[in-house]
């Protein structure tokens, strides 16, 4: 294991922001993982796990405590049956799988972080979450002191949410094992209606795997949700809210104050979620609050691509980053009464 000493830790974020952690760990196998974990919490140390840091906003103060960096390293393919090491590259991930003709998470493509990161947030993206492929979690469990193996139904998955982060404590995912199809190089049936105009097919239809990963990235590279070093609007944690879910009753009243703004030929999206709730877009949320793309005249600014990246244009702080944050859900409360929560995970910091 390497240790630093009042190491950075903004540039192992894709905000590049954040101050420095007491100490810093860099684990490359699953033992001293654990190891580090276990050490922590003997003595009583907080503790902070980093995988790809593409979900993390980090305090201008940093991190009191141990910082632990998960760098191991494991792709493991047995047929359709597929495991991560959790420190594993997640778009590097895809790719592998695209090129063994196995689908189910090519339209994941491109996705910043590590894979075990993808079962905590339930990742997902243009008709695809990873819920649908996990079949069991490996995790290293803080409260037994054993290591565990969860399935699918015990990882409780929803919507961007899953066990893990219900108890963010409680577990230190070590390995992510999915289940895959072998479709003879197809694609899983497009699910996303834009992915499928891009594509020039209907919904359900089946592409090659390789065409459906290439236009996912295109999509993605044309939000800036694709790393690139040199475009800031890529300096972000991607999407930093949710999609609100709101009861038929919140709904209507939604709908109410949408025809109230922007007039009766106003349509707001809607996708049902059951017989009893309906989601609906925070990037049009945003975008008909007046918050448009490339909003802010600060070092922290709304993407020039997409509404719903908050994005470093090189010099900002993470309270910059906050204060432009809370603008975004202020205006949307005003506007339409919907409070929107942040998907990245604060450290430090809070809303």
């Amino acid at each position: 294991m390497q240790q630093l000493n009042d190491a950075p830790l903004a540039p192992l974020t894709t905000f590049r922001l954040g101050g420095p952690a007491t100490r810093l760990v860099t684990a490359t196998t699953d033992d001293e993982v654990i190891a580090a974990v276990r050490e922590a919490d003997a003595s009583g140390t907080p503790l902070l796990v980093i995988g790809g840091g593409s979900n993390l906003v980090i305090g201008d103060k940093g991190f009191d405590g141990t910082a632990l960096h998960i760098a191991t390293q494991g792709f493991a393919l047995d047929g359709t049956r597929l495991e991560l090491a959790a420190g594993e590259v997640w778009t590097d991930a895809v790719a592998r799988t695209v090129e063994a003709g196995l689908a189910g998470i090519e339209c994941l493509a491109g996705i910043p972080g590590s894979a075990g990161a993808t079962p905590i947030q339930n990742v997902g993206a243009y008709g695809q979450d990873v819920s649908a492929t996990v079949t069991e979690v490996v995790a290293y469990d803080r409260r037994a002191e054993e290591t565990v193996t969860l399935t699918n139904a015990e990882c409780a998955f929803s919507y961007r949410h899953s066990r893990f982060k219900d108890q963010p404590d409680r577990y230190v995912v070590l390995r992510v094992r999915f289940g895959l199809e072998d479709a003879d190089g197809m694609s899983a049936p497009i699910a996303y209606p834009e992915t499928a105009r891009a594509l020039g097919v209907e919904a359900g239809d089946r592409v090659p795997l390789a065409q459906a990963r290439e236009t996912v990235l295109r999509l993605r590279a044309g939000k800036g949700m694709v790393l690139d070093p040199a475009d800031h609007d890529t300096w972000s944690a991607g999407s930093f809210f949710t999609n609100p879910i709101l009861t038929n009753e919140e709904f209507a009243a939604f709908r109410e104050r949408v025809t109230a703004r922007l007039g009766a030929d106003a349509k707001a999206p809607a996708f049902p979620v059951g017989d009893h709730s309906t989601k609906t877009s925070a990037a049009w949320l945003i975008d008909k609050a007046g918050f448009v793309k490339g909003y802010g005249s600060g070092p922290a600014r709304i993407s020039t691509k997409h509404t719903l990246a908050l994005t470093n244009r090189g010099e900002a702080t993470t309270e910059d980053l906050l204060a432009l944050a809370r603008e975004v859900v202020a205006g949307v409360r005003d506007a339409f009464g919907i409070t929107l929560v942040n998907e990245p995970v604060t450290v430090g910091v809070a809303l």
